[in-house]
């Protein structure tokens, strides 16, 4: 089940408080954090976003990298 863009508009990383995007992979669905530093992604679980630090995941940089390029973004 795809995230409504108004949805994903509003949502931001807990921590950085950086945009998010929407990434699907073979591990699951996701939303990305676009901040460099924090590299933070949220797992998407039955349509609804987990959106809680303890439960993130540090992405290491080159897979955060290309996880925004996949999903459209540039890496900033």
């Amino acid at each position: 089940m795809p995230i409504e863009p108004e949805l994903l508009e509003i949502l931001a990383c807990p921590e950085s408080r950086a945009a998010v995007v929407h990434h699907t992979d073979a591990d699951g669905e996701w939303l990305i954090s676009t901040d460099a530093e924090t590299r933070r992604r949220y797992a998407i679980r039955d349509g609804i976003p987990i959106m809680l630090i303890d439960e993130s995941e540090q992405m290491d940089a080159d897979a955060w990298s290309a996880a925004l390029s996949a999903a459209g973004h540039t890496a900033s």
